[in-house]
């Protein structure tokens, strides 16, 4: 008898439509030509680990493939890319070899994670303690290195790629700041100059930010 993952027909991403982390994969999705389909995980404070796809860290997205589970966001992308047809020129963590754009791919995903964390302090209902007032300084920190160094990082990528994990991580954080309102990017004007021109991807409109129903 058939598991339940060896009866998906297609690859299934469990996650938000509002959240960063799924939005990457998202991307990655439209631009390798994967259709899916999206499990919505209704409740962010839940502690049961199916909700979240398997992932025991309690963590959106997950990927269910007949393959099996795979959690994170880059895990997801990874294993999208090799399910597609499709062989994009995609710029992965691994070959940021400078210090530059190692460095930007950390903070990006750092402050997304911190992000996070400060969004769900508030859904938690929490008052700002010494911890928040450190992940929202170090997340101030982060966007100013971003945006101080994001002309040196772009220009650093290589130029025969057709898509780069780093790019689609800014994107979606910058973005995200000013949909769930935790930051204003306005201040970040070359910051904002790259996420608007990456928006005039199709994979960029065909996902925008929303909250699910």
């Amino acid at each position: 008898m058939p598991t339940v993952l060896e009866e998906i027909a297609r690859p299934v991403i469990v996650g938000r439509s509002s959240s960063h982390f799924t939005r990457i994969t998202r991307i990655f999705a439209a631009e390798l030509g994967i259709d899916y389909d999206l499990r919505v995980v209704r409740d962010l404070m839940s502690s049961n680990a199916e909700d979240y796809g398997g992932n025991p860290a309690l963590r959106i997205p997950s990927l269910q493939t007949s393959r099996g589970v795979w959690f994170g966001a880059l895990n997801v992308c990874r294993e999208l890319y090799r399910q597609s047809s499709r062989k994009p020129r995609v710029v992965w963590p691994e070959d940021l070899d400078v210090p530059v754009l190692a460095n930007a791919q950390e903070l990006a995903t750092q402050a997304m994670a911190t992000e996070v964390s400060l969004v769900m302090a508030k859904v938690g209902g929490g008052t700002e303690g010494p911890h928040q007032a450190k992940m929202r300084t170090a997340l101030l920190n982060m966007m100013a290195w971003l945006e101080q160094n994001v002309g040196t990082v772009l220009a650093a990528l290589p130029a025969q790629r057709d898509l780069s994990f780093l790019e689609v991580t800014l994107f979606c954080l910058v973005t995200h700041l000013e949909f769930r309102e935790v930051l204003p990017t306005a201040q970040y004007a070359e910051l904002t100059r790259f996420c608007q021109q990456f928006a005039t991807r199709a994979s960029a409109s065909a996902t925008a930010f929303r909250f699910d129903p």
